[in-house]
């Protein structure tokens, strides 16, 4: 009898009462991806604003949230999360290095190959979504699209491209939102408001 008694304490001991990480890294990437797609669409410029959110809400919120995923034992959240947030910074870097005189700006073929690399990461991460929720399936896949989209309007230059891609990263930004406010508010209800 007292060895039952020693493996319950034990499993009180093991679980895992923290927090669920998900909501911030995905809210973190929706409002960032909906703030960039905003000037992919052409209705602001490229100034602080952006580069403040990919830095610290993009960025920084994000790999937070995946170390946090990390404690979780979400391999899917920590490599989504913290690669997502990374990705973030080394966006900011690139608009901010050339500015600070630390380095050539780059020209289009440069940006297409960065966002190809990503491009590919994204697939790879819209293919582990075929076994997950699909709204969080057709996430993934609006953010292929939107790294097609915008890939090929820095390799032809058409402004067009680019606005498609602004649309696509609002759908993109939207949806990751959408989970993100929904995971929250379901966990706050203790029910499910939103269906994610």
């Amino acid at each position: 009898m007292t060895e039952n008694k020693e493996i319950g304490r034990n499993d009180i001991f093991l679980t895992d009462n923290t927090a669920n990480p998900a909501p911030l890294g995905l809210c973190a990437f929706g409002m960032t991806t909906l703030l960039l797609s905003i000037h992919n669409l052409g209705l602001t410029t490229l100034s602080s604003p952006i580069l403040a959110m990919t830095i610290f809400y993009g960025g920084i919120a994000q790999v937070i949230a995946g170390i946090m995923e990390w404690k979780k034992n979400n391999t899917f959240g920590l490599v989504t999360f913290g690669s997502f947030g990374f990705f973030w910074i080394s966006f900011a870097s690139i608009m901010m290095l050339p500015a600070l005189g630390l380095s050539k700006a780059p020209g289009p073929v440069e940006l297409a190959a960065f966002l190809s690399i990503w491009g590919i990461f994204a697939l790879g991460l819209f293919i582990c979504t075929l076994k997950m929720h699909k709204i969080l399936m057709v996430t993934l896949l609006a953010v292929v699209l939107l790294v097609i989209l915008l890939v090929a309007a820095q390799l032809t230059g058409n402004p067009l491209i680019l606005q498609l891609g602004g649309v696509m990263g609002i759908i993109a930004g939207g949806l990751a939102l959408y989970i993100g406010i929904g995971q929250l508010v379901n966990e706050i209800h203790g029910n499910k408001v939103f269906p994610v």
